[in-house]
């Protein structure tokens, strides 16, 4: 298939997951939330979407190709505690597929469904092509209400060459003010990126067509806006804020949860991203694999503390200096050298 296909192909499946996830949210049930074992929620949209994106993708596929690097796996579904949500799952994913109307197949089984979750359970690679996936990034943000996104990449031989963002909650207007509570703007957005061919945003219901974007051509820090996760556990956000300052970024935060801060950035709602987990998290690739993409492809750069690109070849982690950070490249050596200033714990005289 060649990469329009690929990208066609996943941007289906990331539209059939997200409505899955909107019903889900629009009613979501105290007993329809777990907690996985370090201690993140997860619901029976994580497990829904997760089984939609798996079987829309190889029933596409030509057999026997099929390799899916996935954050959710079933094992919880098959005990006796996990028989009442495994069913509502499964009415959950065949009344997504029976709404589509470009769809025609049978009803899945219960045994369908765990067996579409369990192909999440590939280990990636630099060989081949594996498909990467977090069924809902930014679960928290999810239960509460908020954002949170589909995250689908395509990795070839070790690199990142299809990436798509499903934003339900992301209005299609700029959030770089922080994101309206009431509003009659459309919301809900798909980002879309291909090697070589640019990152676009649409509509998630598909009424507004693909417009190209790119990441903000700011190039003073002072009149940078920022942007960083929503939950301070996610995030070390007292180091953030020493990076902001170092910069001179005067302008406060645009928290959110999910790689929508990728896709809010590839639009230039926000010119700098940081991302510095607490010791001893270790990033998983379906993290930032599609983000990743949507930002480079709209011109931007993508870097750990080293100032390294990322490596999505070595499995299903992210092996980096502590870290994440995503800019223009016109920024790129004055945020570098900041977050460097901070880290070793220097004091620099001026704004750098």
């Amino acid at each position: 298939m060649s990469c329009y296909q690929d990208l066609q192909l996943a941007a289906r499946a990331v539209r059939l997951a997200s409505r899955l996830c909107q019903s889900v949210q629009r009613g979501l049930l105290a007993k329809e939330t777990q907690s996985k074992s370090d201690d993140s929620p997860v619901t029976v949209a994580d497990y829904g979407s997760q089984a939609l994106v798996s079987w829309a993708l190889e029933r596409e596929l030509p057999a026997g190709s099929f390799s899916l690097v996935a954050e959710e796996d079933s094992e919880d579904l098959g005990t006796e505690t996990g028989a009442a949500m495994l069913t509502r799952i499964t009415q959950l994913v065949n009344d997504t597929i029976a709404a589509d109307s470009t769809l025609d197949a049978a009803p899945l089984t219960s045994k369908d469904v765990l067996l579409a979750i369990d192909q999440g359970r590939s280990k990636g690679g630099a060989t081949g092509r594996h498909w990467v996936l977090d069924p809902i990034d930014g679960t928290r943000g999810f239960v509460r209400g908020d954002q949170y996104a589909v995250a689908l990449g395509l990795l070839e031989n070790g690199e990142i060459v299809v990436g798509v963002l499903g934003c339900p909650n992301l209005p299609m207007t700029s959030i770089a003010h922080g994101v309206p509570k009431d509003s009659n703007e459309p919301v809900g957005c798909l980002f879309t990126a291909s090697k070589g061919a640019g990152t676009f945003v649409q509509s998630l219901d598909g009424k507004l067509q693909p417009q190209q974007v790119y990441v903000s051509n700011v190039d003073d820090p002072a009149w940078a806006t920022f942007c960083e996760s929503y939950e301070s556990a996610h995030s070390n956000q007292s180091l953030t804020a020493n990076i902001a300052r170092v910069l001179g970024v005067t302008a406060p935060p645009v928290r959110i949860d999910s790689q929508a801060k990728y896709g809010a950035m590839a639009r230039g709602d926000a010119v700098i991203y940081l991302r510095f987990p607490h010791p001893g998290y270790r990033e998983k690739i379906w993290d930032h694999a599609a983000g990743s993409i949507v930002i480079t492809e709209a011109g931007g750069a993508v870097f750990d503390a080293a100032g390294k690109s990322l490596d999505f070849s070595k499995g299903r982690f992210l092996d980096l200096e502590r870290g994440i950070i995503a800019t223009n490249k016109k920024l790129k050596p004055v945020v570098l050298a900041a977050v460097q200033t901070v880290l070793n714990g220097e004091q620099p005289s001026q704004k750098l």
